[in-house]
């Protein structure tokens, strides 16, 4: 009996995951992975550290956690598979069932036959065509040559601008300034990660982008690139700002042509379209990784998340079921984490505007809390943001930044969400409790109690940005700060009322009962007890604010 051929264009994160797996469910079949770069089987994620120097050798993006290089013998010695490096797959015919490939370094074409073929053909860095985008010194960050070219150029710039407040665009950001290097960051949104965070959220990484030095312009578009040769300076709409090096990161595409061209049908997004067993419409050949849509698992809709994540996941279950084994792909909840200098960043499932647009009633709240017991040293904020559907009471996702630990509590939202949680759930869930790990009453827990306060009418709050709208309107509006004097002396919000917590019960009659009072602490917890107090005393217009002083996403005075 003849062995199966199983043919897989694409060797880095999807391509290599599907062929190492497919060895280990079948010893016999015929597995050869097609790829037109050298440098194979690397983690892209660490790319922007190396630029910052966290580690010395490149290479260690293609090395096992004990060292050993994945190049063509390792895969061929230790995983038993054909690697064809430095080959550039240039036609599929699906008919004859072959792929067509030409050697890189010497022009040499041959057909490869296939019983089964996976397309692993991953994504592309978007590069505006502005004028001066292909002068010397302007590169996107994709692959190991780009970092290598942007760190030789790190040594001796003095000024770099970075386009795009995306994940890359931050993570860069972070690198040059630490370097030493003036970073000048361009996005065309007014805010940044504008497709995963809300406004309220998003703020809060401005301003720490800003205390760090980044010049951080948003709203301002890119018009074009000046220098002879070189690179010397970016013009915007609004100015022009000095250049040694310019970072495109405004996002990347996915690498379809090969399977435009083969008659495979591709998404809504543009990317390759799949059923929840990785088959393109042709049931002979699948498609894995950043070339792929994949399902939101609440809205039912294709979206375009290229993550590494989820390519090893598309990966396996692509070798699963080709191997015979029953398993399917359910879609992605476009879970993610980001450091940006000392704040952590993570968000999962929809934002309260994407619920909203997908026809969910949704309520959001904003929660502020230390990541762990508050008198063991060490302890961070974390702003959590919940976002749930009023009438079912299940969640819908969450966004989390601090400096504190928010990758624990944003796993669990997303298993949350994944299995369908209402906030009811949530706030039951039995986690782990130590000083030195978390409050008795975890940071998750007291925000999804915060939640059921809001959804059962026991609390009426108001997020920052909603109590900035009204004092913006002219509405008639209290702010009313009920932290101690101390406190106020050393951070206060602009336009805001002293009146600490201890004293609100005996001075009453100095707030106005026509007017809507919006009480707040650091934390707002006494914010909510303030709220409390003022209604209790026959305050019928009282919202509190939610998260607090460190929530608060504007200037301070």
């Amino acid at each position: 009996m003849n062995s199966r051929k199983i043919l897989i264009i694409g060797g880095v994160a999807a391509g290599m995951k599907t062929a190492c797996r497919l060895r280990r469910l079948d010893a016999n079949a015929e597995i050869t992975v097609i790829d037109r770069t050298k440098n194979i089987s690397y983690g892209a994620c660490p790319l922007p550290y190396y630029i910052e120097g966290l580690y010395e050798d490149l290479m260690e993006v293609r090395k096992t956690p004990v060292g050993v290089l994945r190049d063509e013998a390792f895969f061929a010695n230790v995983k038993g598979f054909t690697t064809l490096t430095r080959n550039e797959a240039t036609a599929i015919d699906r008919d004859a069932k072959t792929v067509t490939i030409r050697s890189l370094d010497d022009d040499c074409v041959q057909t490869l036959n296939y019983d089964t073929l996976v397309m692993a053909t991953g994504n592309t860095p978007i590069v505006p065509p502005v004028p001066g985008h292909d002068l010397d010194g302007v590169l996107p960050l994709k692959t190991m040559e780009h970092a290598q070219q942007l760190d030789t150029l790190a040594d001796t710039a003095k000024n770099a601008v970075v386009v795009g407040g995306g994940l890359i665009g931050l993570e860069v950001a972070e690198a040059l300034t630490k370097r030493g290097i003036n970073v000048t960051l361009l996005e065309m949104k007014d805010q940044v990660m504008a497709t995963a965070l809300d406004f309220s959220s998003a703020a809060i990484v401005h301003r720490e982008l800003r205390k760090n030095g980044v010049n951080l312009r948003l709203a301002e578009p890119l018009l074009r690139i000046e220098g002879q040769n070189r690179v010397e300076k970016v013009i915007t709409d609004q100015g022009e700002y000095p250049a040694d090096m310019v970072i495109m990161a405004i996002g990347v595409r996915p690498v379809t042509n090969l399977a435009k061209d083969a008659g495979i049908e591709l998404g809504a997004t543009g990317a390759i379209a799949v059923d929840d067993q990785m088959r393109t419409n042709d049931p002979a050949i699948f498609a894995v990784g950043d070339c792929v849509e994949s399902i939101d698992q609440l809205t039912g809709k294709p979206v375009y998340v290229p993550l590494g994540s989820t390519a090893n996941k598309h990966g396996r279950v692509a070798a699963n079921v080709i191997a015979g084994q029953a398993d399917r792909f359910p879609g992605i909840l476009g879970s993610l984490v980001v450091k940006v200098f000392d704040l952590n960043v993570a968000r999962t499932g929809l934002s309260a505007e994407d619920a909203r647009l997908n026809g969910y009633d949704s309520v959001s709240l904003i929660a502020t809390s230390p990541d762990i017991a508050h008198l063991y040293p060490g302890n961070k904020p974390i702003i959590i943001k919940l976002i749930a559907d009023r009438q079912s009471r299940k969640l819908l996702g969450a966004q989390i930044v601090g400096p504190g630990v928010v990758d624990k509590r944003l796993d669990v939202v997303a298993t949350a969400v994944t299995m369908g949680a209402t906030v009811d759930q949530l706030a039951q869930f039995d986690l782990c409790y130590a000083p030195p790990f978390a409050n008795a009453m975890d940071a998750l827990i007291q925000a999804a109690n915060a939640m059921r306060n809001k959804l059962d009418g026991l609390a009426d709050s108001m997020s920052p940005c909603e109590a900035v709208d009204l004092v913006n309107s002219g509405e008639p509006v209290i702010l009313l700060d009920v932290r101690s004097p101390a406190e106020h002396d050393e951070i206060r919000i602009p336009g805001a009322t002293l009146l600490p917590l201890g004293a609100l019960r005996k001075r009453l009659d100095e707030l106005p009962k026509d007017q809507l009072i919006i009480p707040f602490c650091k934390l707002s917890l006494r914010g909510f007890e303030a709220q409390i107090i003022l209604q209790q005393a026959g305050f019928t217009n009282v919202r509190y604010m939610e998260g607090g002083v460190l929530a608060w996403p504007y200037e301070f005075e």
